[in-house]
């Protein structure tokens, strides 16, 4: 989402001129507390539904809510994960905050399991076999892992003799690095596409 900037202060909604005609504060106040009371991104089709408001409205909210939160004094922002929409903290104050207010499940996992998902991630839909011609091991306990961890999914079988099962990333793995889509991860040189390692988040 575009980042707007205002004056108001990050508590207080923007004035009533100030919104696009047809957007209330009240429209925005309700779709604001929807993305708090909601604890997964949500589209704006699902705020449509759950708000009774019209795709213009809603739409309209939400670039209030931008603008509200745009301001250095407000903690929190709109997020874009998954295809939906989320309050979350702002980057530099998650850094901070994610060991005391992130999931218990998401603590660090090992190099190996996080080469692993990065294969997966850049490579899907992926078989273990393939896999394993990468890193020259058994994928299967970090392949355990990252399913149970909900990073990773079964995708289907691929169409080959003995139709080995593909794999391939979830929307809890696009929440936990804070993605939109696959498309948003991050270009890799080609010394790392060729070790098919991430770094950074772990």
């Amino acid at each position: 989402m575009e980042s707007l900037v205002a004056e108001n202060l990050p508590n207080e909604p923007p004035p009533e001129e100030a919104l696009p005609k047809e957007i209330s504060l009240k429209d925005v106040a309700l779709v604001e507390a929807i993305l708090f009371m909601e604890s997964e991104a949500i589209d704006e089709a699902g705020l449509c539904r759950i708000s009774g408001l019209s795709k213009e409205s809603v739409d309209g909210a939400l670039e209030a809510l931008g603008l509200r939160y745009a301001s250095e004094e407000s903690g929190i922002e709109l997020s874009r994960i998954g295809g939906g929409v989320i309050i979350s903290p702002k980057r530099e104050h998650w850094e901070n905050l994610k060991d005391r207010y992130g999931k218990k499940n998401e603590g660090r996992i090992s190099r190996a399991a996080m080469e692993t998902l990065a294969i997966i991630a850049y490579s899907q839909p992926i078989t273990k076999a393939e896999i394993k011609a990468y890193r020259g091991v058994s994928p299967d306990n970090m392949i355990h892992l990252l399913l149970e961890r909900d990073f990773i999914r079964e995708t289907g079988k691929k169409d080959v003799p003995g139709k080995p099962v593909q794999y391939g990333t979830t929307k809890g793995f696009l929440k936990h690095f804070r993605l939109n889509s696959i498309a948003d991860l991050p270009k890799l040189s080609e010394s790392d596409l060729d070790r098919f390692e991430l770094e950074g988040e772990q």
